[in-house]
Formats: structure tokens, C-alpha cells, sequence
């Protein structure tokens, strides 16, 4: 996989704002709670510490895996992600991951979870 360090699958296009996390399953339990968000998925929390980001992100938001890779990979991303002037906010599930949450509460108890993170700027975007 070390030829794929700095990509992701990119589930939606993206423009000013974009969640990227570890896995497709994650990405695709935020998406179902939120619509309107563009997600990405990096597929390792490895990649995920990599990715590259997109050209004109303003606001970047990261859905950890709550593990300490996860940590660690978040840590490096808003690291870089701050250095290039991209606003950065830590999504945090309750359980394992975002998948898992979804499983456990449904869509409904998700979208309220990932109300009280993303920024007001953004909480249109869950409903679309």
C-alpha cells in the first residue's frame, strides 16, 4: 500500500470543506448521517497522517477512529493542515468508530453527535 501514501478514496468531490477519516465503512457511516458532507477515506491510519489535500480547503474536518494510531495520524494531519492555513476540527465518535456509532444508535443519535462537532459554518450541510 505504500504507493497509495498521500491518496485516498475519494467518496465525493470535495471543494472548501471535506472529512477525511481511516476507513470506507466510517466515511460512509458520516455521509449517511450527514448528506451534504464530501468524505474521503484513507484506508489506513498511516494514509491518513499523509493524505494530500485538496487545493482550496478551507475547513477540514478529521474522523478518528478512537485508537491512539488514530490519534497520532489526526495529530500529524492538522499539524500539516494548519501549516497551510486550513481550519481544523477533530470529529470524535462515542464508540470505536463512526460505524460503529451508527450501528449501535442509528442515523438519527449520528447526526445529532456530529451537530455538536462540526463547525455552525457547516451544520447545513448535514441536512442536504
Amino acid at each position: 500500500m505504500g504507493h497509495l501514501l498521500g491518496n485516498a478514496v475519494r467518496l465525493t468531490p470535495c471543494e472548501d470543506i471535506l472529512v477525511v477519516g481511516e476507513g470506507i465503512e466510517t466515511l460512509l457511516s458520516v455521509r449517511e448521517a450527514g448528506p451534504g458532507l464530501p468524505v474521503w477515506a484513507a484506508l489506513s491510519s498511516s494514509h491518513l497522517g499523509a493524505v494530500l489535500l485538496p487545493v482550496g480547503l478551507q475547513r477540514l474536518y478529521i474522523a478518528i477512529d478512537r485508537d491512539p494510531a488514530g490519534r497520532r495520524a489526526s495529530d500529524r494531519l492538522t499539524t500539516r493542515a494548519t501549516e497551510a492555513g486550513i481550519a481544523v476540527r477533530v470529529l470524535e465518535p462515542r464508540l470505536g468508530d463512526f460505524n460503529d456509532d451508527l450501528r449501535a444508535h442509528g442515523q438519527k443519535a449520528l447526526r445529532q453527535h456530529l451537530v455538536e462537532q462540526i463547525g455552525p459554518e457547516d451544520r447545513q450541510r448535514l441536512e442536504r
